[in-house]
């Protein structure tokens, strides 16, 4: 199967994916299952990597200022500038990406090759919105709250650098994150977020629910659907930085 078919069989699953839940009950449950697997599960690395790369991205600017006509405060406006424009959206989805995906990849893909979807497909439920709809809703709904909380922590981070390391007050840091704040680049994180969810949500969704054969190929298309995420999301990065901010 060629790019293209791939890629007509995946929007062919989206208009599955958003038709009317038949049961909503069922499909309320399932929304909370998929929002405490996808979206709180997901927190603690979040805020683990955040608050120690927002210190990296300080520490390295800081090191990289060795002319005295540079002001200081370019280290915390440089920080806010990186984690707000990248590194909280782009670099935390590829994280989820990895995460995320590989655990929708293969608990979707462990159910076809039980034939638990097949099962569902005798009882007239459409399995496409069963297992899909609530992944894309958790994580389009959820994300955008993790990735403002990154991009605190990453401030924050570079904050605590500077009081432990000595090498900029954290006055003149204060300064810097306080310097020309444009609350579009905020906007601009939050829509490529979304973006992102979606992507997390439904490529490997796509991938989990066409494999084919056993526990090995369900083990192969999850290394499959992170790599495609990861290219995908990319692209979409570069995308979507060139229409928004050009």
């Amino acid at each position: 199967m060629n790019y293209l078919e791939h890629v007509g069989k995946y929007f062919l699953m989206l208009k599955q994916v958003f038709k009317k839940p038949q049961r909503a009950r069922v499909f309320r449950e399932a929304l909370f299952k998929e929002i405490e697997e996808l979206g709180h599960k997901s927190l603690g690395i979040i805020v683990f990597i955040s608050f120690f790369i927002g210190g990296v991205i300080a520490l390295q600017t800081a090191l990289n200022i060795t002319s005295p006509f540079i002001p200081k405060y370019l280290i915390g406006f440089a920080t806010k500038r990186s984690v707000i424009l990248e590194f909280a959206p782009t670099f935390c989805s590829i994280i989820l990406a990895g995460k995320v995906g590989s655990y929708i990849t293969s608990s979707i893909g462990t159910m076809r090759v039980t034939e638990q979807i097949d099962a569902l497909e005798v009882m007239g439920i459409n399995s496409l919105n069963y297992l899909v709809l609530p992944k894309i809703i958790a994580t389009v709904f959820f994300y955008p709250f993790l990735i403002v909380l990154s991009m605190f922590l990453g401030i924050f981070g570079g904050w605590v650098a500077g009081i432990t390391s000595g090498m900029f007050s954290h006055l003149d840091f204060i300064e810097g994150v306080q310097l020309d704040f444009n609350p579009f680049l905020v906007e601009y994180a939050i829509i490529k977020t979304l973006v992102f969810a979606f992507l997390i949500a439904t490529v490997p969704s796509y991938h989990g629910y066409y494999v084919k054969g056993g526990s090995l190929e369900v083990g192969k298309a999850s290394t499959q659907s992170v790599v495609w995420t990861i290219v995908i999301i990319v692209i979409a990065n570069y995308l979507l930085t060139q229409m928004l901010l050009t």
